[in-house]
């Protein structure tokens, strides 16, 4: 069995009871998804847990501490496929220290209503749009963000 290289990624959201906001960032590289939008995170190092990855991206790229809430469901084992090689774990998320700011691989952070039209408007990697749906699904669909 091929491991997958492992990338996690943070649904960062106004409240883990009761959310209603999601803060997308948008990309500045590599240049086939420059100017779109995923969710903030990055790769696993060695000898990290996923978790530990996360806190750490999170503080590079947007400069906050963050409250870990669930992890979102993924299809497979190993999350969400992004490619033939990586796979990506999605864990929601509030700010607890900081202010989003976008430091690192990112050029605009925008808060977006997970109801309605306005998150789906926007022009998601092709490979996080089954995550916002899910994201979607998960929030909005009156379950917390906490179960």
């Amino acid at each position: 069995m091929t491991t997958l290289k492992q990338i996690v990624g943070a649904a960062l959201l106004d409240s883990l009871d009761q959310p209603h906001r999601l803060l997308a960032a948008r990309r500045t590289a590599p240049p086939e998804f420059a100017g779109m939008w995923e969710f903030p995170g990055g790769k696993v190092e060695p000898g990290e847990s996923h978790e530990q990855a996360l806190h750490r991206e999170l503080s590079e790229e947007l400069g906050v501490k963050v409250r870990l809430g669930a992890e979102l469901e993924c299809p497979t084992s190993e999350g969400w496929p992004l490619n033939p090689s990586a796979a990506m774990r999605v864990w929601l998320g509030k700010v607890t220290e900081g202010t989003p700011a976008p430091l690192e691989d990112h050029d605009l952070l925008q808060w977006v209503e997970l109801a309605g039209q306005e998150i789906l408007a926007l022009d998601w990697i092709p490979a996080d749009l089954p995550i916002v749906q899910a994201l979607i699904e998960t929030t909005v669909g009156g379950r917390r963000a906490t179960d």
